[in-house]
């Protein structure tokens, strides 16, 4: 997997910008910018400078590179550049690695680009630095995905988490919990290979708790899985209701923008409408459907029976009312799907007299199962939206949502590895009360040890890392 040539690529965004930095890692890193950048007075001096420094310049055109000398090299150049040289092992990829600071302009990133091509370095595949920080030991595999998460941060929170799990704060736990069960299977294979010393007498016993207390650890990092998974991607947010309840102009209020078409026409609203919301510290993939209610009109049916399918994948329910008219049985029907998801009732155009009370809808759900808060809102005066905010916070988090020491699970691979060692765990404790031979243990324990080290990078296969590593962005 490990390939040791010199590498490039533009580092930052290809579109024209103050600054563009075209980067390279790798052994011939220095030597390669070496033969395009000289000094003011035409010299060329980074083979000979020390690492951690920046030296201004000039890059010049390498295919006329046996024409340019001290006296001419003005006539070849492509831009005035500051170069950072970063030498072995303190760099981001632990190798030689040199960042060309140039102009942002999209035309001279690509010439920049093309003439360190042109001087022997090769274009670097998507995320391949960070790869080679991973391969050469400077980050586990866990802080790499942390890296992409970091630049896909759609909120606060998720940002949070992603640099908690880039500064090693999961590796860590991960390294502990696999210690103590490798601690448990070297004490197994050598009491079996040396009975006469090491005794098994009463470990069944003694391995039993330390599962128990292992298995809690586990649990507990699965437990936030769910929170890290909204934290991450974000809250799944349908506003549904009747037609010309307001919730166009809801989601319009809460955008700040006129994004949805409102008008006094009931069915205005026929297709599906998304927008990703920073709502506070979170995030809310905010979907607008169709007014739900029996219709004969063929494109609105169509669009009544998409809102349905996204209710069903939904995390969070908007249930907008129009407080000011009486309640149908469209609104009942629609009270019937609320009872089984977490849902906010927004008792909406509290402007106006209120025909619908509070208690109404209530008692109408009183034997719900599902989390259910109701507010009252007006887009006309502009009302409600922080009671709203502080709501879906309550109803997601508990207010346990901003322990900087919280930490989250907020990868799926990851979840998918924990809980393939709790189950491990289990299997070793159902072993235990079958009073199965101890050498049984050592197969579980060696699975959950496996399992757990697939996270941090120690039990991979090269193609998984492949995978990983495709995901990230080019220069990075």
């Amino acid at each position: 997997m490990e390939r040791k040539d010199t590498i490039v690529a533009i580092a930052t965004a290809l579109t024209d910008s103050g600054i563009g930095i075209i980067r390279l890692s790798g052994e011939e890193s220095v030597s390669i910018v070496n033969r395009i950048f000289l000094t003011k007075s035409g010299k060329r001096i980074l083979s000979t400078v020390k690492s951690h420094t920046i030296h201004y310049g000039f890059l010049v055109d390498y295919n006329y590179i046996s024409e340019i000398n001290e006296d001419n090299f003005k006539n070849y150049l492509i831009d005035e550049v500051m170069v950072s040289v970063m030498k072995a092992p303190k760099s981001y990829t632990m190798e030689d690695t040199v960042e060309i600071n140039c102009h942002g302009g999209v035309l001279v990133m690509k010439k920049v680009l093309e003439a360190v091509l042109n001087a022997g370095a090769r274009m670097a595949e998507p995320g391949e630095f960070t790869k080679r920080a991973f391969l050469n030991g400077r980050i586990d595999l866990s802080q790499a995905e942390a890296v992409i998460d970091v630049i896909h941060s759609q909120n606060e929170l998720a940002l949070k988490s992603s640099v908690n799990q880039l500064k090693g704060d999961l590796a860590k736990k991960i390294r502990e919990l696999r210690e103590a069960v490798l601690y448990e299977i070297a004490f197994i294979e050598s009491a079996l290979d040396d009975p006469e010393h090491i005794s098994l007498e009463g470990y069944p016993n003694r391995l039993s708790e330390k599962i128990i207390f292992l298995k809690k650890d586990i649990k507990q990092l699965l437990e936030s899985a769910e929170n890290g998974r909204i934290i991450k991607e974000g809250i799944s947010t349908v506003i549904v209701g009747k037609p010309n309840a307001g919730k166009s102009s809801l989601l319009n209020y809460i955008l700040g923008e006129d994004r949805a078409i409102v008008t006094d026409i009931a069915g205005t609203t026929r297709d599906i409408l998304q927008e990703n919301i920073r709502l506070g510290d979170i995030s809310l993939n905010m979907i607008d459907t169709a007014g739900i209610r029996d219709t004969q009109d063929p494109v609105e049916k169509i669009g009544v029976e998409k809102a349905k399918k996204y209710v069903e994948d939904a995390d969070l329910l908007l249930y907008v009312v129009d407080s000011s008219v009486p309640l149908d049985q469209n609104d009942f029907d629609i009270l019937k799907i609320l009872q089984n998801k977490k849902s906010i009732v927004l008792m909406n155009k509290s402007d106006l007299n209120q025909v619908v009370e509070e208690k109404m809808i209530m008692d109408y759900l009183k034997d719900s199962v599902s989390d259910i808060s109701i507010l009252h809102t007006s887009t006309t005066n502009k009302e409600g939206l922080d009671a709203f905010e502080k709501t879906v916070h309550q109803m997601f988090f508990r207010g346990d949502i901003k322990q900087d020491n919280q930490m989250m699970i907020i990868n799926i691979r990851h979840k998918e590895a924990l809980q393939v060692a709790y189950d491990s765990l289990s299997l070793v404790e159902r072993t235990i009360q079958d009073d199965m031979p101890e050498d049984f243990y050592s197969i579980d324990l060696m699975s959950a040890y496996t399992s757990l080290g697939t996270i941090i990078g120690e039990e991979v296969e090269d193609d998984l890392v492949e995978e990983i590593f495709s995901k990230f962005c080019m220069g990075k």
